[in-house]
Order: structure tokens, then C-alpha cells, then sequence
């Protein structure tokens, strides 16, 4: 039998000294809430002392439910939306990645960390200003570069009954508009997060295999499709996860832009805000039900970070 040590064992002791108290905290406040949630996700609670278990009432209730459906209809929406979002901020890496001046590089990664300082909030109230129908910067925007005389002309096809002549579209109050609207905020979307994270993945690739490039021939559209494209999937797939969680747990920015109701309509109600309003916001506070939304949500985003997982592979 293999004898432990005194040195081994005070160092074992050392160890459980800082790992448990750690796990009592993570439990506490970690995973007792969630626990939590799971447990009067069966009850039809709201929010005080009187509950009433029902079952998975609340789970069948929300799989019939209009406004989830709408919800994650949207979601989807924004989901694929996003996706193509990630272009400008794989470009952005790949060109600073590219600048032979070393100072200029480092100027341009200091500019895309001075945004994280900036509160969230602060973007978003920016950005309904942005959407001002009478002096917002996107109407503007469409005016001078004459984009709206085109918008105008595709209504006149498709009959739309949204661009007209002499008027300023209103992009938080018309139904029609606000999926675009959500879709458009953010522009450029050049995520900060995402630029940092791919330029360490590119930071990490060898000058030799540049060099070799170069002595093959190889122009700058083959370098980044056939050398650095496949060598930061490990990023891309990454930002890919964060992306969907993110859009699909995410509803400060309709709460903020389009208010509790998710604008005329309920157009933008996403399924966050649709469980926030269901356990803060309606005269009848319904908690377990919220609940019951939250662990629905929990389990969307783990299957499909599972499905990422497994069949988004990465093959250097």
C-alpha cells in the first residue's frame, strides 16, 4: 500500500481548507437558487408564502402558450440574424491581425476595450435615441444616402404600407418595424468581446506558416480562408455559443427600447421579458409559472450548446 506523507497530507488538509468553504458558497448561492426555481416551478406561486402544487401545469401551460411560441419565434429570428452579425467582427480582428505597425495594433485593441467600460445600459438609451423618428441618426442616415427614396419604392411594390413619402418611419412604434429594428441595433456589429477573442486565436498563429504562405503565393483572400479562418474555429465556435445563449436569455435591451410590454403588439416580447413581466410585472404575479419559463429556457440553451458540441467540429 502506497504510504502518504505528512508533507502530502498538510498540503491535502491546505486544499480542503480553501475548496470547501468555495463549494459552500457556490451551493448557496448557486445552485440553491436554481434548485430553487426547479421546485416551485411546480407550484402555482406567487412569490409569498401560499402555493399550491399543480404538477407540470405550469409546463404544459407554457408549451401552449401564444406568447412563448411568439417569443422564441422571434428569438430564432434573432438567433440567425446574429449569426451574420459575427462577419464584421471576424473581419475587424483579421485586419488589425494584419497591421505590420505593432503600436498601431495595440492602439486599435486598447480602443476596443474602452466600450467594456461603458455601461450596457447607457448603449442601449443611445440607441433609442438612434431610433427617434424625427431626430434620430438612422432616418438621417437613409435620407442623406437616399436609401429611404428605396425603401419607399420596394413598399410601393410589396405594399407594405410602412415607407411613405414625407414621413419618417417610426422604428420602436410601428409592429412592423420592430423585428428590424432589433436586427439593425448594434450596427456595425462589431462586438467588442468577440474582436478580442478572435485576435488572441490569430495572435496565436505561427509566422512561419505566413511565410510559407507567402512563398506559395498565396494572396490575402486564400490566407484567410484556407490559414486563418480554420485556425480560429475554436474562437468562432466559442462566440457562437456565447451568441446563443445570449440572444435567447437576453431581454434588458426590449425592456429598455421597446418597454415591459415588448412594443405595439407584443412584437418584440421575447421570451425573457416575457418571464420577467409574468413574475414582477402584471397585477397577478405569477412566480412558479415564471419559473416553469426559466428552466424551459435553461434547457433549450443546453440542448443546443450540446448540438454545437457535438457536430460543430473543429479540424485543424
Amino acid at each position: 500500500m502506497k504510504q502518504v506523507s505528512f508533507k502530502q497530507l498538510k498540503y491535502h488538509w491546505r486544499a480542503c481548507l480553501f475548496v470547501l468553504p468555495s463549494l459552500c458558497l457556490l451551493l448557496t448561492f448557486a445552485y440553491f437558487p436554481a434548485w430553487g426555481a426547479i421546485y416551485y416551478s411546480f407550484f402555482n406561486w406567487d412569490g409569498g408564502y401560499v402555493k399550491e402544487f399543480i404538477g407540470f401545469d405550469n409546463y404544459k401551460r407554457a408549451f401552449s402558450d401564444p406568447y412563448v411560441h411568439h417569443g422564441y419565434y422571434i428569438v430564432s429570428i434573432l438567433v440567425v440574424a446574429n449569426l451574420f452579425k459575427m462577419i464584421p467582427s471576424i473581419a475587424t480582428a483579421v485586419a488589425i491581425h494584419r497591421l505590420r505597425s505593432a503600436k498601431f495594433g495595440y492602439f486599435y485593441r486598447v480602443l476596443f476595450v474602452i466600450p467594456l467600460i461603458i455601461p450596457a445600459i447607457v448603449m442601449i438609451l443611445i440607441w433609442k435615441y438612434f431610433f427617434d423618428p424625427n431626430f434620430g441618426i438612422l432616418n438621417a442616415f437613409l435620407d442623406f444616402t437616399h436609401l429611404m427614396d428605396l425603401l419607399v419604392y420596394i413598399d410601393g411594390i410589396f405594399h407594405w404600407g410602412v415607407f411613405l413619402e414625407s414621413t419618417s418611419p417610426a422604428w420602436l412604434s410601428r409592429q412592423e418595424l420592430i423585428i428590424p429594428a432589433l436586427i439593425i441595433w448594434g450596427f456595425p456589429w462589431v462586438g467588442t468581446i468577440g474582436v478580442l477573442i478572435y485576435l488572441s486565436g490569430l495572435s496565436s498563429i505561427s509566422d512561419d506558416i505566413y511565410d510559407a504562405a507567402k512563398i506559395d503565393g498565396t494572396g490575402p483572400i486564400r490566407t484567410f480562408w484556407n490559414i486563418e479562418l480554420p485556425l480560429i474555429l475554436t474562437q468562432v465556435r466559442i462566440n457562437l455559443i456565447l451568441m446563443i445563449i445570449g440572444t435567447i436569455k437576453e431581454y434588458g435591451l426590449t425592456l429598455v427600447l421597446l418597454g415591459n410590454t415588448g412594443g405595439p403588439g407584443g412584437a418584440g416580447l421575447v421570451p425573457g421579458l416575457y418571464m420577467f413581466r409574468k413574475a414582477f410585472y402584471d397585477k397577478e404575479t405569477e412566480m412558479g409559472y415564471a419559473c416553469a419559463l426559466g428552466i424551459i429556457m435553461f434547457l433549450i440553451i443546453l440542448m443546443l450548446t450540446y448540438v454545437n458540441q457535438k457536430y460543430v467540429r473543429v479540424d485543424k
